[in-house]
Order: structure tokens, then sequence, then C-alpha cells
């Protein structure tokens, strides 16, 4: 059995797709591309597919990953490209790799999330965010299935900044752009919370809706505050690649008498 880890995206208005909407997509696109996906035993055989942590409905992401078994071997960079010509514009496999390494999940321990806040002028929210910095807790609520709860927004956030957005973009109207990086903790912490948080400690309220994207997912790297690629392990433990017969020959050719 194979096991192939990749990366996709959710672009444009495929962000308003559900994780659910996303499974039947990509198991139709395991059809498509006859790929020999290994199946669960019982009465209901499925797909062997394992997603890790999907962003939230209603947000792009240029980093969402899942593991799938195989019952054959495929080249991952070929099977790439067939499962992406399988999904609609928008859903994009942008990376593939065999695995070779335990604990894709276990790598999954923070995103970077850019938020956009059309109609905000970015001195407001620079102001927002150093308020958001300072204070040690911020309370806020969420409605769940279970009715509201209330949680610390603050604490599983790693790093904020407010950026200036490009000079040359379209639209009259003032933008500010929030990077985020936010630890992946028990009560998940979304940038939707982050927003209820600068709200509360800085009445900050944008006129719109935020357009919310994942930049990346990955390792914390503490030291440096960055995430880190969860793929590169898996890319590391690959076998070198065998010498061409060009280059064992050159290798191995004798030298010629000197001049």
């Amino acid at each position: 059995m194979q096991r192939i880890r990749l990366r996709y995206t959710k672009r444009g208005r495929l962000r308003f797709t559900s994780h659910r909407d996303f499974q039947r997509a990509f198991e139709r696109a395991l059809r498509r591309a006859e790929v020999p996906m290994a199946y669960s035993a019982g009465f209901t055989p499925h797909p062997k597919v394992s997603y890790a942590n999907a962003a939230p409905t209603g947000t792009g992401s240029e980093a969402e990953y899942l593991e799938i078994a195989l019952t054959e071997s495929r080249d991952p960079g070929t099977l790439r490209k067939l499962l992406d010509e399988s999904l609609p514009d928008g859903l994009d496999i942008t990376d593939a790799v065999e695995a070779r390494t335990s604990g894709l999940a276990d790598r999954l321990t923070a995103s970077v999330w850019e938020l956009r806040l059309e109609g905000v002028e970015p001195a407001d929210a620079e102001r927002a965010v150093g308020a958001f910095l300072a204070a040690e807790t911020i309370e806020v609520e969420r409605r769940t299935k279970n009715g509201i709860r209330k949680f610390d927004a603050r604490g599983a956030v790693a790093n904020l900044e407010a950026l200036r957005p490009q000079s040359d973009r379209p639209g009259d109207g003032p933008c500010a752009i929030l990077r985020l990086v936010v630890r992946h903790v028990t009560p998940a912490v979304r940038p939707d919370d982050v927003l209820s948080g600068l709200r509360a400690v800085a009445d900050l309220a944008p006129p719109v809706p935020a357009a919310v994207t994942r930049l990346a997912q990955g390792l914390f790297d503490e030291e440096s505050g960055t995430v880190t690629d969860p793929l590169a392990p898996d890319r590391e433990a690959a076998p070198a690649a065998p010498p061409t017969a060009a280059g064992s020959a050159a290798a191995t050719a004798p030298e010629g008498p000197a001049a």
C-alpha cells in the first residue's frame, strides 16, 4: 500500500464550499482519474482518505492537506496532475509527495491567515492590533451547537500585524490587511474570533465581512515565529535518485593520456 499526501486550495467562489462538498467533489475526481484507491472494510466500504484540519466554510485557503492510500504505486507528480484536471477550478491540487514519515496531522500546529478589511483605514487597524497584542487575555463568545461558548482569543495568537495594501490595488475606498499567525489549540481560535477580539479591545468593526484566506499551515517554529512546510520531511526522506547511464559512464571512464 502506498500513501500520498496532497496539498490543495479553495479559491474564489469555491471558498464557500463546505468540507462535505469538497469530500464529494474529491471522491468524484478519484474515480475520474482512475486512482487505484484502497478501501475500508465493513458493510459500507469507502476510500481511505484522511483530511487534516479543514478551513472553515467561507474562508479561502492556499494550504489544505489530505492523505490517500493506494493499492498500487503511482508517481506523485503524475497523480497530482490527473486529480487537478478532474477537479473544478478553484479546488486545485498544488503539491503531492509520497508519505515517508508519520504524523502529518501532528505537524499542522499553526496557520498563517490574511484578513482583508475593506472600508477600514490602515491606521485604525494598526491601533487595534497594538491594543490586541498588549492585552494578556481577550474573552470572546462563539455560538456552537451546544450554545454560547466563551474562551480566550489572545493566547493562541503568535503574531498579528497590520499591512498596508498595494498602492495599485483597484478601488477607491480604504482597505487594511491583517497578517495573523495562530496556533492550533483547543478550542480552536479562528480568524473571526480574532476579529471579535479586535472589536472588543479597540471597537474595530469592518463595514463589510472580511475576506479571509489561509496562506500556510504547518509546524510552528517558536524561535523564528514562522510556519514550516509540513510536506518537507517527506521530501527529505525520499531516496536519492540513481545516477543516469550517461552520468555513470562519465564517472567511470578512464582518463586519457596526459598531453
